[in-house]
This record gives C-alpha cells, sequence and structure tokens, in this order.
C-alpha cells in the first residue's frame, strides 16, 4: 500500500465516520427533542393542577367555617334544650309543690 492508497482510504475511513457521526445525531436529535405541542400541553396540565389545587384549599377553608358554624349552631342549641329541660323541671316541681298546697288545702 503506497502513500497515496493510504491518505484515500483513511479519507474514506473518515468519512464514513463523519457520516455515521452525522446520523446518529440527527436520529438523536429526532427522536430526543421535545415538541412544542408537548411543552404547551405540559404548562397546560400544570395551569389546570394549580387551579384544581386552589380550589381544593378553597374548598377546605369553605369546609372548616362551615363546621365551625355548625359547631357554634349546636352548642347554643345544646345550651338552649338545657335551659328549656332546668325551666321545664322547675315548672314541674312548682306543679307538683302548688298540687300539694291544692291537696292540704281541700284536707283541711
Amino acid at each position: 500500500m503506497n502513500r497515496t492508497e493510504f491518505i484515500v482510504a483513511t479519507a474514506a475511513i473518515l468519512f464514513v465516520s463523519f457520516c455515521l457521526g452525522w446520523f446518529s445525531h440527527w436520529l438523536i436529535h429526532r427522536f430526543g427533542k421535545v415538541r412544542q405541542t408537548d411543552v404547551d400541553e405540559l404548562e397546560r396540565m400544570g395551569r389546570e393542577l394549580h387551579e384544581a389545587e386552589e380550589t381544593r384549599d378553597q374548598a377546605i377553608t369553605y369546609l372548616q367555617q362551615r363546621e365551625a358554624e355548625l359547631t357554634n349552631q349546636l352548642a347554643q342549641t345544646e345550651a338552649e334544650l338545657s335551659a328549656a329541660m332546668e325551666g321545664l323541671r322547675e315548672a314541674r316541681a312548682e306543679a307538683e309543690d302548688l298540687r300539694d298546697y291544692i291537696d292540704t288545702q281541700r284536707a283541711t
């Protein structure tokens, strides 16, 4: 193999290596790149997730406020019931005392 054949063979090998490198780069770029539609879809999903989280937080806040209101109403209702029951006991006791008084007055 003389010098010219060696140079031609080396040039051919380098050219084939260059072509294989370029082709592999093109393949990686072709299959590895992210399309704008994919990025837009991810951004839309991110916005929707953020909105859903805000809605969830608002719902939790509303439920906590509603629970506090209902707990307060329940406590007031229980206090009113307790007062009514106490009043009823006192009225029954007074009615019993009056019956006893009337019975003693009739007996005499």
